[in-house]
């Protein structure tokens, strides 16, 4: 056990319940600790990165930090991305510090990190007009990706097998509720805000196109040379091998890594491995019932 683990209560390693806040189940400790959390104070030059979980939340971290340290590598593995980048509604046992006290302790200009869908985010973000970088991943490969992290993950509850996982998702039965009601929350509401949209598919086809995105965004202007070493520090083959993005300095009575890697595949399309053809067609007439009206599409593959 490391120096971390030994110093947490026995009960830190059960696997969580999950508890409702507002009609979305949310991990019990984050639900009944959420008031601090809703009155959080965001200030106007915080960027808040939100996205369903495992949707590319790292990857866009990863990317930002790069831009805001000039493509400098070294400075970007001065600290685990938990470190880096404050989770704000995490709640973990003491004596480790919850997300919006280590968010609180942060100098300007923070990067923060959520899962909570548009409705629960903290008022002040939209009061103060901070920027967010909202992230979103086509619901088949993310139902797939959420599986296999609620496997390894020691803190979420225990997934079942993958026929059992893919209804509790399809129902929204899952910490952070429903994908669904999460991607069309925040698009819906992307131009009435300082709302950066980005596809997980797009940064897949084109990182140097979604890099500068984000780069314009930021209101940074860097050389080419500088773009493309941000690209090659973010792919996926470097960031599986970087210990300060696999979450490999995450203690195994969180992540347990030693059947699945945190940086598991980052593929589109890699569904088609997983869903049988009944379960497919299920999950397609389903997903038509729930996206309807809505402008947002997503790609399956590239």
């Amino acid at each position: 056990m490391d120096k971390m683990t030994k110093s947490l209560p026995e009960n830190s390693f059960r696997r969580l319940s999950l508890k409702m806040v507002q009609g979305v189940p949310l991990r019990k400790t984050t639900a009944e600790n959420f008031e601090p959390i809703a009155n959080f104070q965001a200030r106007p030059d915080d960027l808040l990165i939100a996205s369903y979980p495992k949707a590319g939340t790292t990857w866009i971290l990863e990317i930002v930090d790069m831009i805001d340290n000039e493509g400098d590598v070294e400075k970007c593995k001065r600290a685990p991305t938990f470190v880096r980048f404050p989770f704000l509604e995490i709640s973990p046992p003491p004596p480790v510090k919850p997300g919006v006290e280590e968010a609180d302790n942060m100098p300007s200009p923070r990067r923060l990190k959520t899962h909570l869908p548009f409705h629960l985010v903290p008022k002040s973000f939209w009061e103060k007009n901070s920027k967010v970088i909202y992230v979103a991943r086509n619901a088949k490969d993310n139902a797939v990706s959420y599986y296999y992290f609620d496997k390894l993950n020691q803190r979420q509850p225990e997934p079942g097998t993958w026929e059992e996982y893919l209804e509790k998702f399809m129902q929204g039965n899952v910490a952070w509720g429903s994908w669904y009601d999460h991607v069309k929350g925040f698009w819906e509401k992307k131009d009435q805000h300082q709302i950066l949209y980005m596809f997980y598919e797009d940064m897949k086809e084109n990182p140097e196109r979604e890099v500068r995105k984000v780069m314009k965004f930021l209101e940074k202007n860097l050389p080419d040379h500088i773009n493309s070493k941000i690209i090659q520090h973010t792919s996926f083959s470097a960031m599986k091998e970087n210990p300060m993005a696999n979450y490999s300095t995450m203690p195994p009575a969180f992540f347990d890594q030693s059947s699945i890697s945190f940086m598991r595949k980052g593929e589109v399309g890699d569904w088609k491995n997983h869903f049988s053809a009944d379960q497919n067609k299920v999950f397609e007439e389903d997903y038509k019932k729930k996206m309807a009206g809505s402008s947002l599409t997503f790609r399956t593959e590239i």
